[in-house]
């Protein structure tokens, strides 16, 4: 298993070594995590899962959302803590458990 950091600086690395920097604006790594989602999606299109191909684009998914968090400066985990914060306050336990509303109809 491998720790965030060590992921971080791999993906860090991979680019430096291909001088692909220069590419990753926000707006293309942005629009890159769009186009993986959908390659994501498309996996599970049609009913079941194509397993294999859907842990193929996750991983896609994810680096994308790392080198773009990695371009603004940003720390995944304490974006992904801070954010979950506002949802707890958006959906607390006793309104929301088992129901899938939005947070304005509960």
């Amino acid at each position: 298993m491998h720790d965030e950091k060590a992921v971080l600086i791999a993906l860090r690395e991979f680019v430096r070594e291909r001088e692909w920097a220069q590419f990753h604006t926000p707006e293309n790594l942005a629009k890159s995590i769009s186009i993986e989602s959908a390659e994501l999606l498309e996996c599970f299109q049609w009913g079941g899962a194509d397993l294999p191909s859907a842990k193929e684009e996750l991983a896609d998914v994810l680096t994308y959302c790392l080198l773009l968090a990695d371009r603004l400066d940003l720390d995944p985990a304490n974006i992904v803590m801070e954010k979950l914060a506002t949802t707890r306050e958006k959906y607390p336990v006793a309104k929301s458990r088992g129901r899938s509303e939005k947070y304005d109809r509960l």
